[in-house]
C-alpha cells in the first residue's frame, strides 16, 4: 500500500558531525552478509546479475517523502544504516565508497572485515564539500577498465539498478558519465530481490516485532476507536482516524509495546475507507469525508509500521448490519484468505497461493469470482513489496523457509441492493504478514482478529426484525436473550409460546433420530471411566523377624521408620503395621490409671476388605486395651499413633489417585527472550494440602501450558493447554472473587488431590464488616475515601485478569492452538438463575458452551454438548419452585439434578434452552433416573420404537389417559435425590458417619411419603369435587390465562431470533 514511498533507515544525515561516532556498525552482521553478497552474485552471475564484473549502487540524498529503493534497502541491509549521497562500486578485488568525509570515517572500520571474509580490499574516495566528484568518479572507472583488461574484455559489465532515477549532483554527474562511458550497462533488480528474499533470524525478529506493533494498533487502537466513535455516532474524518492511527503508530506506549519509538516509523499513512467509496491498490489513501456507519455499510483499515527499517502490515473490513450478500462474500474471503496463507509453504510455487484462494471463490461463490483482486500480496521486508515476489498465479518462483508475505487478497466493486447510494457499492480487503516457515506459515499478526463474530457489528437490532430475519449467533446463541425485561401484550407472549414450541417439536424428532443412530451404533455415550482405585500394594512393615527394633521395655513403642506399632503382647514386641489400626482412643479413670484401646480393621470393614479372601481360616485381632499410670505416655502415644495413620493414609490415598491419571506431555517453560505472561497474588482452589499457612502464588503462561507456584517448592501446578476442555473468565459482578477457571479433559493432582477443576481467585474487597459505633454520615470523608479506594482495587484487578485473559487468547489464537479451539468464555449473569445443586443455594449462569457455578465448591461445569435432553420436574400446581434434570448423552452417566429453582425463572430457562437448541420437558413429579437409563440401554430398540423421549412430553400424555397411566406405573416418582454429579467427581472427603446419617434421613422421608397420598392423587380428587359443583374451575386455558396475567409483574423473556439467510455469520452483541 506505498506508491512510491520512502524507507525510513536510519540516516547518518541526521546527527550534527560531531555525533558521528554515535552509530556503530555490526561488523559480525556486515561479515556475515557481504560474504552472501559475494556468493551469491557468484553463483547466479549470469542468471540474476545479468553477467556484471562490477555492481554499482547510488544511493540519493534523504527525503521528506516516504518511498522504497533498492539503494537504500542495501544500505541497511549490510551495514545497519542509509548512507544518502554515496556511491559503492563492487568488484572482484575491491570495493569502492565515494561520499563525504564524515560518512567515510563510519565506514573505515569495515576495511578489516571485508579483507578477511572475502579477501576485498576497500578504498575510501572522500568527497570535499564544493567537489563535484569528477575526479574521483574517474578513478573509479579506471579501475573497472583496468580489471576487464585483466579479465580479457574491452567493456567492462556493470549491473546498476535501472529504475532508480538519479536525484541530486553528484547522482546526476554519476548518471551521466556512467551512461558516456565505455560500459556496458545491465539492471541487476532481480539479483537483488532474489538475495532479499529469504531472511536471516535477526531480519526475522525485527519483521516479528513490527508485526506485533501493528496488530496491536490495530486491536487495542483502531477497533476501540471505531467502536466508540459508531457508539457515539461522531462525525470524524478518514484523515482524522488517519493521523490519530499515525501517532499511536509513532507512539508504541500507547497502546502498551515496549518498543522504542526512534526505531519505529510508518510503511504508509493508515487508511481508512467507507461509505461507497474504495480503493484496494496499494497507492490508496484516505480522503476528508467523514467515516460512514449506517446500516449494511463496510469500513475498510490498513495500517502498517516498520521496526528497524522492517515492514509488516494489516488489512481488515468491519461489517455494520450486514446483509446476506455481505455476509457471505466476507465469509468467502475469509476462507480463501486462510487457503493462500496455508499455500505459503517451501518447495511450493509463489503463483500457488492465488490458486488455492481463487479455487475456494470459484466453488463457494463463484458469481465473486470476478471482483476477486488479481493477486494474493507480495513480498515484505526492508521493501513494503518486494519485486520478483508477487502472489499472482503466474510467478513460478519456489518458496523458501525465511520468505515473509503481505498476504492482501480482496473482492472489489460488489454490487447490493439497496437504496442508499453509499452502500450499494462495497469493496472488502484482509491482508496479513506471514512468515514462511519449515512447518506451518507463521501469521505475525494474528493478534487482530479477522473472525466473523470480532468484525461484524449489529447496532439496529430491533428496525432489522421488521425488515429481514435475524441472524442466529453461533455459540448457542446466549447473547440472544436481551437482558432488559418488557412487557407484552398477551397475543404477543401466546404467539411467541407457540414459534417455542414448533421449535420445541422440531428439535424433539432431530433428537429422536440422533439418539437412535447413537444407540444402533452400539454405544451410550462416552466410556464409562468410573470405578474404584486399588491399592498400590500390600503394605509391610518388617520383612523378616530381624529387622524388628532391639525392645527397650515393654511399653508401647512407634516406629516412625517402618511405620509400625509395636505392641507387648505376653511378653513379646508384635508389630502391627499402622494402616491395619483403625482408631485408638484414650481415656483416664477415677484413679488415675489411664487405658488406651486400639481397634484393628477386620474382615469386611471397609478398609483394605481385600485381606478377607486373601488369609482365609485366619483369625483377626479386632481390638487390643493397655493400661497405664503414665498419663502423659498415653497422651503421647496416642498422638504419635494419630499423626502417623493420618500420614500414611494420605499417602496410600494420593498413590492410588495418581495411579488412575492420564499422564501429561511435559511443560516447555518460556525462555529469558519471550517471558510469560504471568498474574500475580492469585490464591487456588482446590487448596495445597498441609498444615502451614496459606500463601498465593503466580499463575505463568508458558509455550504449551500454564504453571502455577508459590514460594515454596512444592507447591507448583502444571495445566497444559492441550488438556484444558474448557477456560472460564468471571469478574466480580455482584460477587467479592474475580476468578479465572479451568475445566480439564483428564485429572491432575492439585496437592494431593485429584481434581477437573482448578480455579485461580483473588478478593476484590476485604471481608470485614465494621461492629458497634453509630451510624456513618453518607458525606463521611473517611467513608467515601474506602469507597474510592475498594472501586480502584476492583478497577485494578478487572483490568489485571482482562490483560491476561487478552494476551492468553492472542496466544491460543496461533497457528499451533487453532485444533484445541481454546479461548476464555465469560458467564452471562443476566442469563442466570438460583438452585441448588449440590447441598447449597448457589447462582448458576450460562456461556456460551456450558452452564457453569463456580463461585461455591464443588464446582458445576456441564458441558451444553454432551446434554442429550433437559427435564424441568414438579413443574405447575402452584409450586413456588421447580427442579432441573440433566441427561447426558453418555447413558451410563449419572443424571445431574438442580433443585429448588424458582420459579419466576422458568420462562427464561426455558427460552433460554430453546435458544441454545437444547430439548427440553416438562413434568409434574420428580423421576427415578437410574432405572429409566438403566431401561434405554438394555433396550435401546424398544426404547426407539416406543417414540423415544416423548414419553415425557407431558402435554401428549395428557391428550391419553391410558399412555399417562403406563407412564406414570412405569416410571414411579422419588423424592431422594440422586446420586448427581458433575464432570468432577463428588467431594470424597465426607466421613461413613455422614453418609449413614444421610441415608437413614432420606428412609425417613421416603417412608412419610408412602404413606400420604401422590400429587396425581390429590390433583384429581380435587377435579372430581369440581365436577360435582358442576364448574371445572381450573382449566389448562384458564390456567394459561393467569401465566400470561402473572407474567407482566415478572421478567418476560426476551425474542429468540429465528435463523434466517444472514445466519452464517454472527454478529457481536450491540454497543448501545
Amino acid at each position: 500500500m506505498a506508491e512510491n514511498r520512502n524507507g525510513n533507515a536510519k540516516s547518518t544525515n541526521d546527527k550534527a558531525s560531531g555525533a558521528a561516532n554515535a552509530y556503530a556498525i555490526n561488523l559480525d552482521t556486515f561479515s556475515k552478509r557481504l560474504k552472501m553478497l559475494y556468493s551469491h552474485w557468484s553463483e547466479n552471475r549470469d542468471d540474476l546479475w545479468g553477467g556484471s564484473e562490477a555492481i554499482a549502487i547510488a544511493t540519493p540524498p534523504p527525503s521528506d517523502d516516504l518511498r522504497y529503493l533498492k539503494s537504500s534497502a542495501l544500505n541497511v541491509w549490510l551495514v545497519g544504516y542509509e548512507f544518502p549521497d554515496t556511491i559503492m562500486v563492487f568488484m572482484k578485488k575491491q570495493i569502492h565508497f565515494l561520499c563525504s568525509q564524515k560518512k567515510v570515517s563510519l565506514l573505515e572500520v569495515v576495511k578489516k572485515s571485508a579483507k578477511e571474509v572475502v579477501g576485498v580490499e576497500v578504498v575510501m574516495h572522500v568527497k570535499a564539500k564544493n567537489d563535484d566528484g569528477t575526479a574521483l568518479m574517474d578513478s573509479i572507472f579506471r579501475v573497472l577498465h583496468a580489471q576487464s583488461r585483466l579479465d580479457g574484455r574491452d567493456t567492462p559489465i556493470v549491473g546498476h539498478i535501472a529504475r532508480e532515477a538519479p536525484e541530486g549532483n553528484l547522482l546526476d554527474t554519476w548518471a551521466e558519465k556512467l551512461k558516456n562511458e565505455n560500459f556496458e550497462l545491465k539492471d541487476i533488480t532481480n539479483g537483488f530481490s532474489d538475495l532479499f528474499a529469504v531472511k536471516d533470524t535477526a531480519e526475522l525478529t525485527n519483521i516479528k516485532k513490527a508485526a506485533y506493533l501493528t496488530s496491536s494498533v490495530m486491536k487495542h487502537f483502531v477497533v476501540p476507536k471505531l467502536e466508540k466513535v459508531i457508539d457515539e455516532e461522531k462525525k470524524v474524518s478518514h484523515s482524522a482516524l488517519m493521523d490519530e492511527t499515525e501517532k499511536a503508530i509513532l507512539e508504541p506506549a500507547r497502546v502498551k509495546v515496549k518498543l522504542k519509538a526512534e526505531n519505529v516509523d510508518i510503511c504508509y499513512p493508515p487508511i481508512f475507507q467507507s461509505g461507497g467509496e474504495f480503493d484496494l491498490k496499494p497507492s490508496a489513501s484516505s480522503n476528508d469525508e467523514n467515516l460512514y456507519f449506517d446500516s449494511t455499510s463496510v469500513i475498510i483499515c490498513a495500517i502498517g509500521s516498520r521496526y528497524n527499517s522492517y515492514c509488516s502490515n494489516v488489512a481488515r473490513t468491519f461489517l455494520i448490519d450486514a446483509n446476506p450478500l455481505q455476509s457471505k462474500a466476507y465469509t468467502v474471503l475469509l476462507k480463501a484468505h486462510d487457503a493462500a496463507i496455508s499455500a505459503l509453504k517451501p518447495g511450493y510455487k509463489a503463483g500457488a497461493a492465488y490458486q488455492s484462494a481463487l479455487s475456494i471463490v470459484e466453488k463457494e461463490a463463484p458469481e465473486l469470482a470476478a471482483n476477486l483482486t488479481k493477486s494474493a500480496g507480495t513480498g515484505i521486508g526492508l521493501e513494503f513489496r518486494e519485486s520478483g515476489l508477487n502472489l499472482n498465479g503466474k510467478n513460478d518462483r519456489v518458496l523458501k523457509a525465511g520468505m515473509v508475505f503481505n498476504v492482501s487478497l480482496g473482492f472489489q466493486n460488489l454490487q447490493t441492493e439497496t437504496n442508499n447510494p453509499k452502500t450499494q457499492k462495497f469493496s472488502i480487503l484482509l491482508a496479513d504478514t506471514v512468515i514462511v516457515s519449515d512447518n506451518t506459515p507463521d501469521v505475525v499478526t494474528s493478534t487482530s482478529s479477522k473472525a466473523v463474530k470480532d468484525v461484524a457489528y449489529s447496532f439496529n437490532e430491533d428496525e432489522e426484525e421488521e425488515v429481514r430475519p435475524k441472524v442466529k449467533l453461533e455459540g448457542h446463541g446466549a447473547d440472544a436473550i436481551s437482558s432488559k425485561a418488557t412487557l407484552r401484550s398477551v397475543n404477543h407472549e401466546m404467539s411467541k409460546e407457540e414459534l417455542r414450541r414448533q421449535h420445541q417439536a422440531e428439535l424433539a424428532r432431530q433428537k429422536n433420530e440422533e439418539t437412535a443412530r447413537r444407540l444402533a451404533g452400539g454405544g451410550s455415550g462416552a466410556a464409562d471411566n468410573r470405578g474404584s482405585a486399588k491399592l498400590s500394594g500390600e503394605l509391610i512393615a518388617y520383612k523378616s523377624v530381624n529387622d524388628l527394633p532391639p525392645p527397650k521395655d515393654l511399653m508401647i513403642q512407634i516406629d516412625q521408620k517402618n511405620e509400625a506399632i509395636l505392641l507387648p503382647i505376653y511378653g513379646t514386641m508384635v508389630p502391627f503395621h499402622v494402616a491395619t489400626l483403625k482408631s485408638v482412643s484414650s481415656q483416664q479413670d477415677t484413679n488415675r490409671t489411664c487405658y488406651i484401646r486400639l481397634i484393628f480393621n477386620v474382615p469386611g470393614t471397609p478398609f483394605n476388605d481385600s485381606t478377607s479372601s486373601k488369609f482365609q481360616g485366619s483369625i483377626y485381632v479386632k481390638e487390643v486395651s493397655f493400661r497405664s499410670r503414665d498419663p502423659r505416655h498415653i497422651s503421647e502415644v496416642v498422638q504419635l499413633i494419630k499423626t502417623l495413620r493420618r500420614q500414611v493414609t494420605s499417602r496410600e490415598s494420593e498413590r492410588a489417585e495418581r495411579a488412575t491419571l492420564v499422564t501429561q506431555e511435559k511443560l516447555q517453560v518460556s525462555g529469558a527472550k519471550f517471558k510469560p505472561i504471568r498474574l500475580s497474588d492469585l490464591w487456588i482452589r482446590p487448596v495445597f494440602g498441609g498444615r502451614g499457612r496459606k500463601l498465593t502464588g503466580t499463575l505463568e503462561a508458558h509455550t504449551n501450558g500454564f504453571r502455577y507456584s508459590t514460594s515454596r517448592a512444592d507447591e507448583r501446578v502444571d495445566i497444559m493447554y492441550g488438556n484444558v476442555k474448557h477456560a472460564f473468565f468471571q469478574p466480580a459482578e455482584k460477587e467479592m472473587i474475580t476468578l479465572l477457571h479451568f475445566h480439564l479433559h483428564n485429572h491432575i493432582m492439585v496437592g494431593n488431590k485429584k481434581t477437573k477443576d482448578v480455579q485461580f481467585y483473588v478478593e476484590v474487597m476485604d471481608m470485614v464488616q465494621t461492629i458497634g459505633g453509630g451510624k456513618r454520615s453518607a458525606y463521611d470523608p473517611d467513608e467515601i475515601e474506602e469507597e474510592q479506594r475498594e472501586r480502584a482495587r476492583k478497577n485494578k484487578i478487572s483490568m489485571d485478569f482482562q490483560n491476561f485473559v487478552n494476551r492468553v487468547n492472542d496466544l491460543w489464537g496461533q497457528p499451533q492452538f487453532k485444533a484445541l479451539d481454546l479461548e476464555f468464555d465469560q458467564p452471562l449473569r443476566e442469563l442466570g438463575f438460583h438452585g441448588v445443586p449440590h447441598k447449597s443455594s448457589a447462582f448458576i449462569v450460562p456461556t456460551s458452551s456450558c452452564l457453569v457455578e463456580l463461585i461455591e465448591t464443588p464446582f458445576v461445569v456441564i458441558t451444553l454438548n454432551e446434554i442429550e435432553i433437559v427435564n424441568l420436574e414438579r413443574v405447575g400446581l402452584g409450586q413456588k419452585n421447580f427442579d432441573m434434570t440433566v441427561v447426558f448423552k453418555d447413558f451410563k452417566r449419572d443424571v445431574f439434578r438442580i433443585d429448588s429453582i424458582p420459579s419466576t425463572s422458568l420462562d427464561g430457562i426455558k427460552e433460554w434452552l430453546d435458544t441454545t437448541d437444547l430439548k427440553y420437558y416438562e413434568s409434574r413429579l420428580n423421576l427415578n433416573w437410574r432405572p429409566i437409563l438403566k431401561t434405554i440401554t438394555d433396550d435401546p430398540e424398544k426404547f426407539i420404537e416406543g417414540g423415544g423421549w416423548e414419553f415425557l412430553n407431558m402435554e401428549a400424555s395428557d391428550s391419553d389417559s391410558e399412555n399417562s397411566q403406563e407412564s406414570d406405573q412405569g416410571y414411579e416418582p422419588s423424592d431422594v435425590q440422586s446420586d448427581s454429579v458433575s464432570e468432577e467427581e463428588e467431594d470424597d472427603s465426607e466421613s461413613l458417619v455422614e453418609s449413614e446419617d444421610d441415608e437413614e434421613e432420606d428412609s425417613e422421608e421416603n417412608s412419610e411419603e408412602e404413606e400420604g397420598k401422590t400429587w396425581e392423587e390429590l390433583e384429581r380428587e380435587a377435579s372430581n369435587a369440581d365436577r360435582e359443583k358442576g364448574a371445572e374451575s381450573d382449566s389448562e386455558e384458564e390456567r394459561s390465562r393467569r401465566k400470561v396475567k402473572a407474567f407482566g409483574k415478572t421478567r418476560a423473556p426476551e425474542k429468540r431470533r429465528p435463523t434466517g439467510p444472514a445466519s452464517s455469520l454472527s454478529k457481536r452483541a450491540r454497543l448501545r
